[in-house]
C-alpha cells in the first residue's frame, strides 16, 4: 500500500506546482452551468494527474471531477479533484488544493490533500495514521461544542435554496465561530490536524471528501452523515469531527432538522 500513497504524494506535488504557477498568472475562468466556475488550471491539473495514474496503475479505475473517467471494473478506484477551491483560485484567494484518494473494494485506503501555496501535504493510509509533511497529526481535544471552531461550505448552484444557512446560523451562535473557506478538502484536512474541531456540508461530491474523511479517521476523528448514519461518498450530507463533539453536533443538527432553533433567527425590520 505504501507505493500507492507515495505515488499519490508525488503526483499531487507535481499537480500542485502546476497550479501554483498558473495562480501567479491569474488565468481567466469560464462557467460550466449557471454558477460553477472552471479554469484552464482545472483541466491541466486533471490531465496531468490522470496521465500519471494511468502510467503507474493502468488497470485502476479513475473518477475525476472534470470528466476524465476510466472505469475498468477494477476493485481499485481513484477519486481526483484536480483543483478543489476553483472559485478561490479564479479570484486569487489563497485557499485551494489538489486532492486524490484510492479506494479498494469499497474502502478508502490512501489519500492526499496538497496545498501548494503553503507547501502542506496531508497524507494518510488505512491503518498507518495521518501526517502533515511527514509529521504525525491528530484531531483536537476540544470536548465542548461551545469551545469549537467549525467549518462548512455552500454549493455554487442554487445556494439561495440551500438549507445550510439555518445550520450555519445555529452553529455560529453555539460555537466560537463558523468558517467558510471554500475548499472542502482543506477543511477536512484542517479537522484532521486540529485546526478545526468539526466540519459539515450538504451534497459533497465523492472527490471532495474521499481523502479528507480518511485523514480524519486516521487522525482519531469520526465521520458520519448529519443524522448519525454511515458516511457515504456522494451522500446527502457529511459530518466530520474530532469524535469528542460528535454527539453534540448530531444533537444540534437533529434540532435544526426538526425545525427547533436554540437561537431565534433574526428578522429584518
Amino acid at each position: 500500500m505504501a507505493s500507492y500513497l507515495e505515488t499519490a504524494i508525488d503526483i499531487a506535488r507535481e499537480a500542485g506546482a502546476l497550479l501554483a504557477n498558473m495562480a501567479e498568472r491569474r488565468i481567466g475562468y469560464e462557467l460550466k452551468g449557471d454558477f460553477d466556475l472552471v479554469t484552464e488550471a482545472d483541466r491541466a491539473s486533471e490531465k496531468l494527474i490522470v496521465e500519471r495514474l494511468r502510467s503507474h496503475f493502468p488497470q485502476h479505475s479513475i473518477v475525476a471531477e472534470e470528466g476524465n473517467n476510466h472505469d475498468f471494473g477494477s476493485e481499485f478506484r481513484w477519486y481526483v479533484d484536480p483543483l478543489d477551491g476553483t472559485t478561490n483560485f479564479a479570484h486569487g484567494f489563497p485557499m485551494f488544493n489538489t486532492t486524490l484518494a484510492l479506494e479498494q473494494a469499497g474502502q478508502m485506503i490512501a489519500g492526499v490533500v496538497f496545498d501548494p501555496l503553503r507547501q502542506e501535504m496531508f497524507a494518510a493510509e488505512r491503518g498507518s495514521g495521518a501526517y502533515l509533511n511527514n509529521r504525525r497529526i491528530q484531531v483536537s481535544k476540544v470536548s465542548r461544542l461551545e469551545d469549537c471552531l467549525v467549518a462548512t461550505g455552500f454549493p455554487s448552484r442554487k445556494r439561495h435554496l440551500n438549507i445550510n444557512v439555518h445550520f450555519y446560523h445555529q452553529l455560529a451562535m453555539a460555537t466560537h465561530g463558523v468558517r467558510r473557506g471554500g475548499s472542502a478538502a482543506l477543511d477536512l484536512a484542517y479537522v484532521s490536524c486540529g485546526r478545526l474541531d468539526a466540519f459539515w456540508e450538504f451534497g459533497l461530491n465523492p472527490w471532495d471528501m474521499a481523502a479528507g474523511t480518511l485523514l480524519i479517521e486516521e487522525a482519531g476523528g469520526r465521520c458520519s452523515d448529519m443524522q448519525a448514519g454511515a458516511a457515504k461518498l456522494g451522500g446527502a450530507h457529511l459530518l466530520a469531527d474530532n469524535g469528542l463533539v460528535h454527539a453534540q453536533m448530531l444533537e444540534i443538527f437533529s434540532e435544526i432538522f426538526s425545525g427547533s432553533y436554540r437561537v431565534p433567527v433574526p428578522h429584518l425590520k
